[in-house]
């Protein structure tokens, strides 16, 4: 007995030591230690500009938090009365187990859409959409419906998994999840679509910006009818595409802040930040997928379609819970993105106008509570990005002086 117990503690031990060791290689950086200098909001913007940055991030925060207690009491309810159903149900074990996965986020679903519509309402009354009601409920019935694939894949995976191999069935599961997103990243630029970037400054500006940051024959698209600016990149491989939001290829912002824009784009991707997402997915998989196996064995595991209401309430706890690292993982990318950009083209004052313009255009707070900035901003503060700014100028200066 105490040698088993012995090598299940080596076991862990190593485990551990593979996980952190995985971490570690990561979250490595190209950006070096920087001391980012405490900048004051109002040297950048006005008063009005702040004020209302911050008016409309508050509601947004509300809507976040009235709508994760609406996802949470909706899921708990489920997982307290949804036995029932399993026990009506006549669809067989994993039939019935993808009928509770998909009754439970139904649920949810009903739960937030008052909130969803809030949520565009406000942003509305804020000039950051034109989105109709109607629009935005059948939008969500289509998130739904991908929803619900999505869940009953993995509920067959899951479950077929847990009817072979018992309660052992989270270690061959999270490979196939971590293959599922790997699967989805890559097919990701195809799901996109959108149109040729056709400005020829900005072609010849995107092919120099490659060359620079080592990142060759990235296509580089535009996604039409979108209300706020944005951007991003994704695809891995022959898949990888840079996304432009045609929004921001309008005024106010400039030739000069979209170039800073493309090259950020193109860091992720000469980062390998779209690998580095699904390894670290895979990470977080192995330890989701035990703590969700270990509390549903009083279910009888996930093998029961009973235990199928409470993993649901488990996994949306967990991925809760995760946020504040997952959050920190994003920004840490986003930072070398930010890093590489400003290393490509070498235009502090274009970046600077670009961080600058996305307060108006946004209404992004500059610099937000600590505690929104922890479990909600998967971005670095446009403060810190506009400091990143200040510390990049130093940095090149001392690299040019030195011999």
């Amino acid at each position: 007995m105490r040698a088993r117990v012995a090598v299940g503690a080596g076991a862990a031990v190593a485990l551990s030591a593979a996980w952190a060791l995985a971490a570690y290689l990561l979250w490595r950086s190209s950006v070096p230690a920087l001391h980012l200098p405490h900048l004051d909001p109002h040297a950048y913007f006005t008063t009005r500009q702040l004020h209302r940055a911050a008016s409309y991030s508050r509601g947004v925060r509300l809507l976040w938090f009235l709508a994760t207690l609406a996802q949470l009491t909706a899921l708990a309810l489920f997982a307290r009365f949804g036995v029932r159903w399993a026990r009506e149900s006549a669809a067989g074990r994993m039939g019935t187990g993808m009928l509770l996965g998909m009754l439970g986020f139904a649920l949810v679903w009903a739960a937030q859409l008052p909130l969803a519509v809030l949520e565009v309402w406000w942003a509305r009354r804020h000039g950051l959409s034109t989105a109709g009601y109607l629009a935005v409920t059948l939008g969500n019935w289509l998130a739904l419906g991908g929803t619900f694939v999505f869940l009953c894949v993995a509920l067959a995976i899951v479950m077929g998994l847990a009817g072979a191999v018992g309660n052992w069935w989270w270690l061959p599961a999270a490979p196939c999840f971590a293959g599922l997103v790997l699967l989805f990243s890559f097919v990701t630029p195809y799901l996109l679509g959108g149109q040729r970037l056709t400005d020829p400054d900005l072609r010849a500006a995107t092919v120099k910006l490659e060359r620079i940051e080592h990142v060759r024959h990235v296509p580089v698209k535009v996604v039409t009818g979108m209300k706020e600016p944005n951007a991003v990149a994704t695809g891995l491989g022959p898949s990888r595409r840079v996304f432009l939001w045609d929004t921001i290829l309008e005024p106010p912002f400039t030739h000069r802040e979209v170039r800073v824009v493309i090259a950020h784009e193109l860091g992720h991707l000469a980062h390998n930040h779209i690998w580095r997402n699904v390894g670290w997915y895979t990470l977080f998989a192995f330890p989701g997928a035990f703590l969700v196996a270990l509390g549903t064995r009083r279910r009888g595991g996930m093998r029961a379609p009973e235990a199928v209401p409470l993993s649901l309430l488990i996994l949306v706890a967990l991925n809760l819970v995760a946020l504040p690292l997952q959050n920190a993982v994003t920004r840490h990318m986003e930072a070398e993105a930010d890093w590489s950009a400003l290393r490509a083209t070498r235009d502090a004052v274009g970046a600077t106008a670009l961080f600058e313009r996305f307060v108006p255009t946004t209404l992004s707070q500059p610099d937000p509570p600590t505690w929104d900035y922890v479990l909600l901003e998967n971005h670095p503060t446009i403060m810190q990005r506009l400091a990143m700014v200040q510390a990049w100028r130093r940095y090149a200066a001392s690299d040019a002086q030195s011999p």
